[in-house]
């Protein structure tokens, strides 16, 4: 496991002690590990569920740097040290692994419930974008990823992966206009956004209170009612609703229709020339019909 030191008193470093301030119940419970770098926080923990395969309160944790963070599709996640807020949270929900579909749409409402608990602008327009994206402004400010260590009949071991991008905004988007050069298959759409946008002074201390604190009230009901309660926070949030979208397969469009929003399972719903169509996450790319392969 990779580590990277940076100054002790870099201003950007979390306060422990102002997190426990801010954060309610997880400060005290959920076991907050804090590094400087490694290769994936999200790879990291998997490795620690398999080992363990053990029920218990859940872990977090947060790297400032990583050498190998990734998003959906295997594509990197880009952060400078401070710029962004890179977690994940393993932890054990009881449900069959057929039961979590919706997830990581109920993960982006619980981020947004983080939103609304900072100081953000008055006119920032915070979103969601199936099925694992969360936009300010149109830009993509933070991304969620899903993995499953292990699962029985009724449990599965899950880690849920959030990077948001804090500072820094155009030295992002040189990156990421960097990486989709090099790219075979650049990502679409994915103009950056900071948080900084929407607030100034955001930092990764309260941030992550927020988060915590948001994830802390969405696990157990997700564990106990699956997406369904969620389903209409992400109706009222999504930023492509009543918008035409464009179903990519390996860089060919399959079809295009009007998106009318998302099932009880966290499917989309498009209004397609052919009928009415559910799709499920991780089966097609999602652009808006603009935007050609």
């Amino acid at each position: 496991m990779n580590s990277t030191p940076f100054a002790p008193d870099a201003p950007w470093r979390i306060d422990r002690s102002r997190l426990a301030a801010l954060a309610e119940r997880p400060a005290r419970d959920w076991t907050i590990d804090i590094v400087d770098g490694t290769g994936s926080t999200n790879a990291d923990l998997m490795e620690q569920l398999r080992a363990s395969r053990r029920d218990g309160t859940p872990v977090v944790r947060i790297a400032y740097s990583q050498t190998a963070g990734r998003g959906r599709r295997g594509r990197a996640w880009l952060a400078e040290p401070g710029n962004a807020l890179l977690m994940s949270v393993g932890c054990v929900l009881k449900r069959p692994i057929e039961g979590l579909s919706g997830l990581s749409l109920a993960i982006g409402t619980a981020v947004l419930d983080a939103l609304a608990r900072l100081p953000l602008s008055p006119s920032a327009r915070p979103a969601l974008k199936w099925p694992n994206d969360v936009l300010l402004d149109d830009g993509k400010l933070a991304g969620i990823l899903i993995e499953t260590a292990w699962n029985t009949p009724d449990a599965t071991a899950v880690v849920i992966g959030i990077g948001m991008n804090l500072h820094g905004a155009e030295q992002l988007a040189a990156q990421v206009d960097d990486a989709n050069r090099l790219s075979a298959s650049p990502a679409q759409g994915a103009t950056p956004a900071t948080l900084a946008r929407a607030w100034p002074d955001a930092n990764l201390t309260d941030t992550l209170a927020a988060l915590l604190n948001a994830l802390d009230a969405a696990l157990p009901r997700f564990e106990a009612e699956g997406f369904r309660p969620f389903r209409q926070r992400w109706i009222d949030a999504h930023a492509w609703a009543g918008r035409e979208v464009a179903l990519i397969d390996q860089g060919m469009e399959v079809t295009r229709g009007i998106a009318s929003g998302v099932d009880d399972s966290g499917q989309l719903l498009i209004d397609a020339p052919e009928g009415p169509r559910a799709v499920a996450t991780g089966e097609l790319t999602l652009r808006l019909a603009k935007e050609r392969p």
